[in-house]
């Protein structure tokens, strides 16, 4: 089993998942045991470093993803803390199968002392299926707590449409990262079926989503992809957070036109219903 163990940690996608979620808890994000990653692998991948015949354990879905069916993911643990994942990362998180009718997933690998995969499970996989039909390069959900983020939902107009034009008009790059703007949920419980539902129809036209006085979803055709994404959002709200608490308020910023241009410079479009 320690040979196995072993093998298993040298995986690309075990060192992605480490280093990803360093970062994040480096970047004051993911305090305690916040946070949560998942990332579809494809069987290929999984075969070269284990066995997927050999189960340890099985978790049943109280919400079937039929559409994930046998599909393979690495999650982090519920519970688990981001700051432990790159010292241990077999206890930490989990590499899952999917069940062939999506009411089950197995686990093949990791959660050592007992744990769960992420509470977060069900807006994981809902959001994934959500991604996966606009998207067949789709790979990866983060859901994290970013600081400014968080903090700007506190204070600004929550519709998707004032949230993302703000954004946009921090930094001139974001019109570009992410065009299609983002989606904003009011305030939810999270770990249940609700807000997962609410995120995925979110994530059918955005591949951010915040949740307010929480964090962000993120999707992305990688784990850099999905990071970027939400770092630059994050940059974002924290210019916003900046300018807006400055004495005499903001006094100028990117204007339509400019976004405009800027679109049309870089060969994205900006959402109309946004502009």
């Amino acid at each position: 089993m320690g040979k196995q163990i072993d093998k298993v940690i040298e995986a690309p996608f075990v060192k992605e998942m480490m280093e990803v979620t360093q970062n994040m808890w480096n970047n004051y994000w993911d305090e305690r045991n916040g946070g949560n990653v998942s990332y579809l692998l494809e069987e290929d991948e999984v075969k070269k470093y284990l066995d997927p015949s050999n189960v340890v354990k099985t978790f049943s879905l109280d919400f079937p993803v039929k559409d994930l069916a046998n599909r393979y993911f690495i999650v982090t643990g519920s519970g688990k803390y981001f700051k432990n994942v790159m010292n241990d990362p077999a206890d930490t998180l989990a590499i899952l199968k999917v069940a062939s009718d999506g009411s089950s997933v197995d686990l093949l690998w990791g959660l050592e002392n007992g744990a769960k995969p992420t509470s977060e499970l069900p807006s994981h996989f809902m959001s994934h299926m959500a991604r996966l039909k606009q998207d067949p390069n789709h790979r990866v959900i983060i859901h994290t707590h970013t600081t400014n983020v968080i903090a700007m939902t506190f204070v600004h107009d929550l519709s998707p449409k004032a949230f993302t034009k703000t954004l946009w008009q921090m930094c001139t790059e974001c019109v570009v990262v992410f065009p299609e703007g983002v989606g904003v949920l009011p305030w939810m419980v999270p770990g249940t079926d609700k807000i997962g539902l609410e995120t995925a129809k979110s994530m059918e036209e955005h591949r951010l989503v915040v949740w307010p006085h929480h964090g962000i979803f993120g999707a992305g055709e990688s784990i850099d992809d999905a990071f970027g994404l939400i770092e630059t959002a994050e940059k974002a709200a924290m210019v916003y957070m900046l300018v807006a608490s400055h004495q005499g308020g903001i006094k100028q910023t990117i204007t339509d036109q400019e976004l405009l241009d800027l679109a049309e410079a870089f060969h994205v479009t900006a959402n109309p219903k946004y502009m």
